[in-house]
C-alpha cells in the first residue's frame, strides 16, 4: 500500500487545488500544493509520517506567508463603507420648494431624490434655488442647513 501512497497524495492535491475554484477564501489551494509536496515525498520513498510532516509544515508554511503576502500588498481599511441614506449626511442639495409652515419644512433635493427637510436650528428659511447641506437622516425627513460660501461640487446641475 505504501508504494501506491504518491497517487493517493497527488489524487487529494489536484482535489484540493480544484476546489479552490469553488471557493471564497485561498486556503485550500496551498494545501492542495503541500498535498502534491508529500505525494513528490512519497515517490522519492519517505515513509508515511515523514509525508504528513511534509505535508504540514509545507501547507503552515504556505498559509502563513500568503497571509502576511495578502496584508502587506493589498491594503484594506477598517473605515465602514457606506451606503443608501447613510450617505447622505455632508452631501450638498437644491431647495425645490421654499420653507413653509410653523417647521419650515422645504422640499429639498439630493441625488436626484426629494426629500422633505427641516432646518437643524428649526429657525432657518430657505428660498427655492439655494444650496443646503445635509446634516442628519430621520426616518424619510432630513436636516439641513444653509450650504454657505465653501466651494459645491460641480459635477451636475439639479
Amino acid at each position: 500500500m505504501e508504494q501506491f501512497a504518491w497517487i493517493l497524495w497527488t489524487i487529494f492535491g489536484v482535489f484540493l487545488v480544484v476546489a479552490e475554484i469553488f471557493t471564497l477564501g485561498f486556503v485550500l489551494f496551498w494545501f492542495g500544493i503541500a498535498a502534491l509536496a508529500a505525494a513528490f515525498a512519497a515517490y522519492l520513498g519517505v515513509g508515511i509520517f515523514g509525508q504528513f510532516l511534509i505535508f504540514a509544515g509545507i501547507a503552515t508554511i504556505l498559509t502563513v506567508m500568503s497571509k502576511t503576502i495578502f496584508e502587506k500588498y493589498y491594503p484594506h481599511s477598517n473605515e465602514e463603507v457606506k451606503m443608501g441614506i447613510d450617505t447622505l449626511p455632508g452631501q450638498i442639495g437644491t431647495v425645490r420648494k421654499a420653507s413653509n409652515g410653523a417647521l419650515n419644512a422645504a422640499n429639498v433635493r439630493v441625488y436626484g431624490s426629494d426629500w422633505k427637510a427641516f432646518p437643524i436650528d428649526g429657525r432657518a428659511k430657505f428660498k427655492e434655488g439655494e444650496k443646503v447641506e445635509v446634516v442628519r437622516v430621520e426616518g424619510s425627513s432630513i436636516y439641513v442647513r444653509k450650504a454657505g460660501s465653501r466651494e459645491l461640487p460641480d459635477w451636475r446641475s439639479d
